[in-house]
């Protein structure tokens, strides 16, 4: 799946906080859309459970940044997130994605933000020996396991459905 091609901008940074984390995860750039869990899935030729979404909310009284990383047909339950972050939430807007994240929605890394971000990991991930995440660029993703997103993002493992 490799490609000789340069990487684009967003998912070269990607690379570099991959490779600065000490971890072998290569990062390539399809040429189908891994906009969506199920395109991803898709471009890859994998489950889409086993795409890890990235998917950014904000506190409705805070506004502070959340993100979960969900398997990739899960639906976040956001009664279940105010629970756990003690604050109701909403979906991130695609500005406030960006300025949060440094990326657009559809491309948002699991690594390499713009801003600290508290970090929740599906549980229905470590169903999977390997997953996916995205790049940066909604044409761009990285394979890993669960375990090296655990300590990638030192995100908190939890249900999220």
């Amino acid at each position: 799946m490799a490609t000789d091609k340069a990487l684009s901008l967003s998912a070269q940074k990607v690379q570099d906080t991959l490779k600065g984390l000490g971890l072998a995860c290569e990062v390539v750039e399809l040429p189908g859309s891994t906009r969506t869990a199920v395109e991803a899935a898709e471009a890859i030729g994998c489950r889409v459970e086993q795409i890890a979404k990235s998917l950014v909310f904000k506190g409705k009284k805070s506004g502070r940044p959340i993100l979960v990383i969900a398997g990739g047909s899960n639906r976040v339950n956001e009664k279940r997130l105010r629970d756990l972050i003690a604050e109701a939430v909403k979906k991130g807007d695609a500005d406030f994605v960006r300025e949060q994240t440094g990326f657009a929605i559809g491309g948002v890394p699991p690594v390499g933000h713009a801003t600290k971000l508290e970090i929740f990991i599906d549980e229905d991930l470590f169903r999977y020996e390997e997953i996916w995440a995205a790049a940066g660029t909604p044409h761009a993703v990285f394979r890993l396991t669960p375990s090296e997103l655990s300590m990638m993002t030192g995100g908190r493992v939890v249900t999220v459905t």
